[in-house]
């Protein structure tokens, strides 16, 4: 767990996938063709203790949907990359725009589309339930299933990593 702890410290950005990640990958379509997803509310506060404590969250994702534009705008995250089927591509122009290095991003996946970014992230995560290949081959999973406080969990142990943690729950004591 050291090891984790150690890359963990390093993470001055946070990239999550969203279908299997942010929700339990299910997809919902109503009888009008909208599109539906179910967020976890703790994931949501986990994500806005992160980016208070300085670590800001990009998400790249396969799909595009507008429930997914919504929640991040809800959230404040303005990093954003739908409708990447080369994953990679977004990642490596984030980095860039922020002048990262890979050691200092952190990436949560949960299926094999999301393994190549995964390959270069400082720090790669699945979540627990995600494909046997995906966790075999991350730094670290999650004790949560993506959709049910798998990025929580990620959030927690980054702020923990950092020495953010207890601050960021103090607002809540």
């Amino acid at each position: 767990m050291q090891e984790i702890f150690t890359k963990a410290s390093l993470i001055k950005l946070l990239i999550c996938d969203v279908d299997g990640v942010m929700t339990d990958g299910g997809l919902f379509f109503g009888d009008n063709g909208f599109e539906y997803k179910a967020f976890h509310s703790r994931d949501g506060l986990g994500i806005m203790m992160l980016q208070r404590s300085g670590i800001p969250l990009a998400v790249i994702t396969a799909r595009s949907s507008d429930v997914v534009s919504h929640r991040m705008k809800n959230l404040n995250i303005d990093l954003v990359f739908q409708g990447q089927r080369n994953k990679v591509q977004a990642f490596e122009q984030l980095c860039q725009k922020l002048q990262l290095d890979y050691t200092q991003v952190a990436y949560v996946g949960d299926d094999l589309v999301d393994l190549p970014v995964m390959r270069k992230a400082g720090l790669s995560i699945a979540v627990a339930d995600a494909h046997e290949r995906v966790k075999q081959q991350a730094d670290w999973t999650t004790q949560h299933n993506g959709g049910h406080g798998a990025v929580r969990d990620v959030c927690e142990l980054l702020m923990e990593a950092q020495g953010t943690l207890e601050e960021q729950f103090a607002v809540y004591l």
